[in-house]
């Protein structure tokens, strides 16, 4: 696969940030967006900082639009924008459960759903969602925010079983604690009792998830499909 076009949902920061700019400094043309500001350095010559709402599939035609018009319709979809709403079930409001839900789930959906079509007629592309170890393990408080990234093993699942025999591999990746914004509420006192639960002894910070994203995404990758692999310091095993 040659190093083409990459779109990236929530690359404004955090995770989505790190991996925005190692694609763009590593020669790759790079699409972002995200609902908010930019605090990547848009100066990046092959970096497009692009606003959008995911949840609105009025504003993704447009961006498509666009995108076709210059020539950008990405090989790599990195579907990352993720929100949280926590909350005990009982406390939850309609609202949180909605929201999350369609920005972490339909948002993968819409974005997927427009540019697979390319992708196919290419007969190449790949497809990387971020989801999270709480899809995976549960997490109290985050009923709603679980049960979307849950749902994403499944999307990631049945869209790999549909594409792959046009060259396309789907594969989600579930980072765990990570050193971002997410977890930036956290004391010390409770970041401690998560790293006594966590095999390597640490956070993660941003950097282990990108990397596994850039190799997904490279040739090296080609015969990987439907997996979703936890980055995690091996917190998931318990």
């Amino acid at each position: 696969m040659t190093k083409e076009n990459v779109f990236i949902s929530g690359a404004s920061r955090g995770i989505g940030k790190d991996i925005a700019l190692l694609f763009a400094n590593n020669g790759y043309k790079v699409i972002g967006t995200s609902r908010s500001d930019f605090s990547i350095d848009d100066n990046l010559y092959n970096f497009i900082p692009l606003k959008l709402d995911i949840t609105s599939r009025n504003d993704i035609k447009d961006c498509f639009d666009y995108l076709k018009s210059e020539n950008l319709l990405p090989n790599i979809l990195i579907n990352n924008a993720g929100i949280t709403a926590d909350q005990i079930f009982m406390r939850m409001k309609d609202e949180d459960w909605d929201n999350v839900i369609e920005t972490n789930l339909t948002g993968t959906f819409n974005l997927s759903k427009i540019f697979i079509k390319n992708m196919i007629k290419n007969k190449s592309g790949r497809i990387i969602n971020i989801s999270s170890v709480s899809g995976l393990m549960g997490n109290p408080g985050q009923v709603n925010y679980a049960s979307s990234k849950a749902a994403l093993t499944g999307f990631t699942k049945s869209l790999a079983k549909e594409v792959g025999s046009r060259n396309i591999t789907v594969n989600s990746v579930a980072p765990g604690y990570i050193d971002t914004d997410m977890t930036s509420f956290l004391d010390n006192d409770a970041k401690e009792k998560i790293i006594n639960n966590i095999p390597l002894g640490r956070i993660g910070v941003t950097s282990d998830i990108s990397e596994l994203v850039m190799f997904l995404a490279s040739d090296e990758a080609s015969y990987i499909t439907g997996q979703t692999i936890s980055v995690d310091g091996g917190l998931l095993m318990y």
